[in-house]
């Protein structure tokens, strides 16, 4: 009885873990690395098929078997959503790693070797989330981490409770175990809490818990609008500050009448927006003449400082960067002394303005149009 309870488990952990991923990945509340999941289809399709040569009739090779199925799905997901980027040595290697235990398992009928040789691979699988991670843990904020990492200890359970037990009885089990807790870890052990990482409904919209930024980074303040961010640290020109994280919406999900505080949307194509975070960034305030700016690249939106940045001055940006929409407009009270006092579109910016950001990568990507076209319409 205790052996079905624990497979249970494994297999509940698991696919609650795939579930939540999967919600995750809907919502765009998660950055997956996708060479990591392009790899981990591959290896868990493969791993189901050795284990269960190596195993035959293991009930823990259902719950392979299962998961591999899963993760495939998490990959289709992925691949339809994202632009794929050509593989990097390592994700080649593993690549290379898990086709050559199938040549081995197919050919030579070695399916304990090819077992062994996938085993090996999955730290190398790991890698390319390791260091998204490590750059920005907040790409995986997914409480999938934690039940996995569940999920597999209740398989090892399974394992231990066995007839006989062996290294590619529990390799692929332990090195998973290891590789799912290490994630969760360095992501922080509090985002198996729901409400952090997949959001609170607020309307149509999900609203993160708040970020705690580095005391010594950010401070959020008050200025004569309201709350505002300010610097606590100094900062060089071309430092990133901080990552847009909102979630994308159709343009015709936007609220038609959304003014002041609750107006934080970023266009970022003509047909969508980034919503708000309830994040810092949600409280980084427009100036006409601001000391940031907003880059977009294929890693996310970030926050560019495009002076140097002395400590206690508030964070702003302009708003008219992202703008296209003809019929939005706000009425500006940022003090600059080049204050536009309302705030436009891009074309509201005079032709030397917008080639100033433009020059600098500090518009988004569907107001990047060509300069002889710009001149042309100029004149």
């Amino acid at each position: 009885m205790g052996l079905d309870i624990w497979f249970l488990l494994a297999i509940g952990f698991s696919f609650s873990g795939y579930a939540a991923y999967l919600l995750g990945l809907r919502r765009q509340t998660i950055r997956p690395n996708r060479a990591s999941w392009l790899i981990w289809a591959t290896a868990t399709a493969l791993e189901a098929l050795t284990y269960a040569a190596v195993n035959p009739g293991a009930p823990q090779g259902w719950v392979f078997a299962l998961s591999a199925a899963a993760c495939i799905l998490v990959t289709i997901g992925i691949w339809h959503r994202s632009a794929w980027s050509p593989p990097s040595p390592t994700d080649t290697f593993c690549i290379g790693t898990c086709l050559t235990a199938l040549v081995l398992w197919l050919v030579f009928r070695e399916a304990f070797w090819a077992h062994m040789l996938v085993v090996a691979a999955v730290p190398v699988s790991f890698w390319p989330t390791w260091a998204s991670i490590w750059a920005d843990r907040s790409r995986e904020r997914s409480p999938a981490w934690g039940l996995w990492t569940f999920g597999d200890l209740a398989t090892l359970l399974i394992a231990v409770r066995g007839a006989e037990l062996g290294v590619a009885e529990l390799g692929y089990i332990l090195v998973e175990l290891l590789c799912h807790a290490s994630v969760w870890f360095l992501i922080g052990l509090a985002t198996i809490n729901p409400l952090r990482s997949l959001g609170a409904r607020r309307g149509g919209l999900f609203i993160f818990d708040r970020y705690r930024p580095s005391t010594n980074l950010f401070r959020v303040g008050e200025n004569h609008l309201g709350k505002a961010v300010f610097a606590a640290t100094g900062f060089a020109e071309g430092d990133v500050l901080l990552e847009f994280t909102g979630q994308r919406l159709r343009a015709d999900q936007v609220p038609s009448r959304m003014r002041g505080r609750g107006d934080r949307f970023v266009q970022v194509t003509p047909d969508h927006y980034m919503g708000p975070s309830g994040r810092l960034d949600d409280l980084v305030n427009h100036n006409c003449a601001p000391n940031a700016g907003l880059r977009f690249g294929d890693e996310g939106v970030f926050l560019v400082a495009i002076r140097a940045i002395a400590p206690g001055e508030e964070i702003s940006w302009d708003y008219s960067t992202t703008l296209r929409e003809s019929n939005w407009h706000m009425l500006c009270q940022c003090k600059a002394p080049s204050c536009r006092r309302v705030i436009g579109n891009f074309d509201s910016l005079d032709a030397e303005r917008r080639e100033w950001f433009r020059a600098r990568n500090l518009v988004a990507p569907y107001l990047q149009r060509d300069e002889v076209t710009e001149k042309r319409a100029v004149g």
